[in-house]
Parts: C-alpha cells; structure tokens; sequence
C-alpha cells in the first residue's frame, strides 16, 4: 500500500499529476487545493497518498496535507461517496470549510458542490459531525485545517497595519488559533484585536 511518494514533478493538470521516483512514473489525482500549490514542472513534491484498490482498477490520490488526505477517507466513510465525488468536496471547499460546515450543519454550503444533493448533505452532516470533530482536534495543532500559513501571515500584517509591533501580533495570533480552529482570516483579525485590547 503506498502512503507517502517524494520524487519529481514530471507533468501536473488540473485533476492529476505524474511524479517520476527514481525513473517509476505514478500518476495521481489530486484536488484543486493541492493542484494550486504544486511546486513547478522537474522540483521534487511529497504527497500522501491513499492507495484506493478495486477488482479493475488502481488508482492514487493524493494530498500536500494529512489534513486533507483524513478529510478524503472521512468523506468516503459516507453512503453515496466514493474517490471522484470526494475529490470534488476537497476541490470545492477546503478543510475548515467542511468541518465548519458539518459542524453547523450548513446543508447549502454542502448542497453547492457539484453532485451533492440535500439527501447526500443530510449523510454527511449525520455521520461525519462527531468524526470530523475528532479531525479538527487532531489537526488544528499544526494550523492545516484552522488556517494555512498565508492566512496567518495576513492576519499578523493585518494587525501590524493597525499599529501593533510583530511580536505582539504573532503572539496573539497564535493564542486564538491554540483556543479555536477553523477560522477566516477576518475572524483571526477580529479575534487577534480582542486578546490584544485586553493586554
């Protein structure tokens, strides 16, 4: 079973990639997410990999985060999901956006993704909302289901824009994504302020 593949960026389209290890060429398809922040054609890239397995066919997904990568075995947990409609979850919505979702139980934002009806919304929100609690806990430690690095970083300039030195806005910054996971970089911004108007 592959897990993990390092090699060369030989070829990448918007639903696939070929990575060339050590001369072997494995074609992989990803979501856009991961798609969009693919290093150039002949750098090396690491991706994990799921390794999904039928009587006809093998096939590679994979991932830049674990985040995803356990966002995409989670959504293939549920009745009506299979590889191609999760992949087109994890294209369309990131991370954060399906747990928030699920979570809130926000069957419209779901019901917005090309082949997900209100009945598949419904299943999902029904067996994923403890499940994907668990995948926000384990995650939001390392930032890559409550915010990508940009994100940070535009929140930090943000509130040093507003006159406040680095230090404190990294500082604060950080306390709001240890306390709460899954937010925008606006609600980063409003929350950053809060802890710093407190100090």
């Amino acid at each position: 079973m592959i897990a993990l593949l390092t090699g060369r960026l030989r070829r990448k389209a918007a639903d696939h990639l070929v990575i060339d290890v050590n001369g072997v060429g494995y074609q992989v398809q990803t979501p856009l997410s991961t798609y969009s922040v693919l290093p150039g054609i002949g750098e090396e890239v690491t991706l994990h990999i799921h390794t999904h397995v039928r009587e006809d066919a093998l096939a590679l997904f994979g991932f830049l985060g674990e985040a995803e990568k356990e966002a995409f075995l989670l959504l293939m947990g549920v009745s009506g999901i299979g590889p191609r409609l999760a992949l087109a979850i994890l294209s369309n919505l990131s991370v954060s956006d399906i747990v928030r979702a699920i979570q809130s139980s926000d069957d419209s934002k779901l019901c917005s993704i090309p082949g997900i009806g209100k009945k598949t919304a419904a299943r999902m929100v029904l067996e994923l909302r403890d499940k994907v609690a668990l995948l926000s806990a384990e995650f939001c430690r390392t930032g890559e289901i409550a915010v990508q690095p940009d994100d940070i970083e535009d929140a930090v300039s943000a509130l040093i824009n507003l006159g406040y030195k680095r230090p404190l806005a990294e500082e604060a910054v950080k306390k709001v994504r240890q306390s709460r996971s899954g937010l925008s970089v606006e609600e980063l911004i409003r929350e950053g302020l809060s802890v710093l108007m407190k100090r």
